[in-house]
């Protein structure tokens, strides 16, 4: 447990907003978040762990003190009308942070998201060397997936830095809010915010058609309307960058398919298919020596890709990346395993994030004679004797 009472009062930052006094805290911990709710102490996630500040219970009041005066007054605004709010606050020579507002069982709550000032490279990332070529893409569709927390944001501003360091393109990026600042190198840059700059994601990107981009980022493909537009830009031939909530390059094209109504959704199988390039589905997992380690999927689009999602066989994709090992493809529970075998992760940590558990738990037993989900297996067993 930290004590907040022993973080000096000269360590603020020069801006005096109180709220600062916890996010200096924050970034000296190597803190991911920070969580302020009504009736808790404040709680910082370090290394994937929540770990409680010594401070007292917070109010209402404590929560209207801290959080009112740093907010944009048309998201506090909100944010009191409709219960919940997003913007990116930024403390002069700390650091910068997305916040979220909502409203919890006991009243208030925010979470503040570090976002690192530097722009990291894919190398310092520890990122596979065939994430890069997401960089040498010219068209189509690029999906970066994960959970909440699973680094998206970071390993996207990592390739898009590379592209702007390595091509004269017109960036347009649409961000809720915007968390990584882009200068423009070879590259003009135009980083767009919702709710600042644009009423929604699908208005930015409906206006980003009209100006001569050659890059178009869409920070969260959360709608219809969204999807749609994303898939209209990559099937005109412009490279088109976007984020979903999935584990596996298989549920991420799922979930595209499934946002349309089934109408719909043969036409949506063919567009996809034809112009998806590239799938990067990563996790976040704590490290046995500190820190944490992503586990990362890689899938390449292709003409057998294609015919597999528009003949909706996407249950096929595994085999299809296991197949494709040879081109740079991999699969997350082969990624899982290698980090396993490497010592770098604990073997429950990994089962956890696996998808095929049931293989799994017979793969860590090979590598380690680590039992895993005994019951499980049991129960398999037991309705596998059933059937006979």
């Amino acid at each position: 447990m930290v004590d907040v009472s022993r973080v000096p009062a000269e360590a603020k930052p020069s801006k005096q907003n109180r709220v600062d006094r916890f996010l200096k805290l924050m970034n000296d911990r190597g803190s991911s978040d920070l969580h302020m709710s009504v009736g808790q102490p404040p709680m910082m996630r370090v290394h994937g762990v929540m770990d409680p500040i010594r401070y007292r219970n917070i109010n209402e009041f404590d929560f209207e003190t801290y959080l009112k005066e740093i907010t944009p007054p048309h998201v506090w605004q909100y944010f009191l009308d409709r219960g919940d709010g997003d913007f990116a606050y930024e403390v002069p020579g700390l650091s910068r942070f997305r916040v979220n507002l909502f409203r919890q069982s006991r009243g208030s709550g925010a979470v503040f998201r570090i976002i690192p000032s530097k722009i990291y490279t894919l190398e310092q990332l520890g990122m596979p060397a065939e994430i890069a070529n997401l960089a040498k893409f010219t068209r189509g569709l690029v999906l970066v997936t994960g959970p909440t927390g699973s680094g998206k944001s970071t390993t996207l501003a990592a390739i898009i830095d590379k592209i702007n360091a390595t091509r004269n393109y017109h960036i347009i990026t649409i961000e809720d809010p915007i968390e990584f600042v882009h200068p423009s190198k070879r590259s003009l840059l135009s980083q767009r915010e919702v709710g600042t700059h644009a009423t929604s994601f699908a208005s930015a990107l409906k206006s980003a058609l009209r100006e001569d981009p050659d890059l178009i980022l869409v920070g969260e493909m959360r709608d219809t309307e969204t999807v749609h537009m994303a898939l209209t830009a990559a099937e005109s031939g412009l490279l088109v960058f976007g984020t979903l909530h999935t584990n596996s390059a298989g549920k991420t094209v799922d979930r595209i398919i499934n946002v349309f109504p089934s109408d719909e959704q043969d036409s949506v199988r063919s567009v996809l298919g034809e112009t998806l390039r590239c799938v990067v589905a990563q996790q976040l997992l704590p490290a046995r020596a500190g820190g944490r380690v992503a586990a990362v999927e890689i899938m390449y689009g292709s003409p057998a890709l294609a015919t597999m999602v528009r003949e909706g066989k996407t249950h096929q994709i595994v085999n299809y990346i296991m197949m494709g090992r040879g081109q740079g493809m991999q699969e997350m529970d082969s990624c899982l395993l290698d980090l396993v075998r490497r010592e770098a992760v604990d073997p429950i940590v990994a089962y956890e994030k696996a998808i095929d558990k049931k293989s799994f738990r017979k793969a860590i037993r090979d590598i380690t004679g680590i039992r895993i989900g005994e019951a499980e297996d049991d129960f398999d067993e037991f309705v596998e004797n059933q059937k006979g």
